[in-house]
C-alpha cells in the first residue's frame, strides 16, 4: 500500500507498484473505439503508461497534454493514458484538446488493471479510481521506471519519466 494524499488529506492505494526490473502484467483495457487492448498490441514498442483518476480534472488533463506533446517527438514509443473514465469521455477530451499522439485506454469494465498494478485508491473521496502513476516499460515489457505521485493534485515528474525511455 502506498500512502498518498488528495487535497492534503490522507489516502492510500491497495498495493505497491511493479518493481523496476520486473515484467509488467498483461492487461485488458478498452480503447476509445471500444476495442480491447493488451500489452501484446504494443509489442516491440517502449511504453509510457500515464495513469490518473480522470481526464475531467485539471492535473490529469495537463499530464495528457504534456505527454501528448512529448510523444510527437518520440520514436518506437507508445504513450498510453489510462483511467477509469468511459471511453466516450476519453474520446471527447482528446477531440476537444487536439490530442492525437497518445492513446487513451479505459479500465472501466473491471478495474482489474488498477488492482493488478497496485494503484487503485482504497481510502478517499476517489476510492476505486486510479492514483496518479507513471510507469515506463521497455520493448519487452520490463519495468524501467515507476512514480507514485504522492499528492493526487500534483503533476508527475515528466523529465524523469521521459529520461527513462532513453
Amino acid at each position: 500500500m502506498a500512502l498518498i494524499t488528495l487535497g492534503g488529506n490522507p489516502a492510500e492505494t491497495i498495493g505497491t507498484l511493479p518493481k523496476i526490473g520486473s515484467k509488467a502484467n498483461d492487461f485488458s483495457l478498452t480503447a476509445t473505439d471500444m476495442t480491447d487492448k493488451s500489452l501484446k498490441d504494443y509489442s516491440g514498442f517502449k511504453k509510457l503508461l500515464n495513469i490518473f483518476p480522470s481526464v475531467d480534472t485539471g492535473v490529469c488533463a495537463a499530464s495528457a497534454r504534456k505527454f501528448n506533446e512529448a510523444a510527437s517527438k518520440m520514436e518506437n514509443t507508445k504513450v498510453l493514458c489510462i483511467s477509469r473514465d468511459l471511453p466516450f469521455a476519453q474520446k471527447r477530451f482528446c477531440a476537444a484538446e487536439g490530442i492525437e499522439n497518445v492513446e487513451m485506454l479505459s479500465d472501466f469494465k473491471t478495474g482489474l488493471f488498477g488492482k493488478e498494478y497496485g494503484l487503485e485508491i482504497a481510502k478517499s473521496a476517489f476510492q476505486g479510481l486510479h492514483s496518479r502513476v507513471v510507469i515506463v516499460l521497455d520493448e519487452n515489457n520490463t519495468v524501467l521506471y515507476t512514480e507514485q505521485v504522492p499528492e493526487i493534485g500534483q503533476e508527475p515528474n515528466y523529465e524523469a519519466a521521459l529520461n527513462a525511455l532513453q
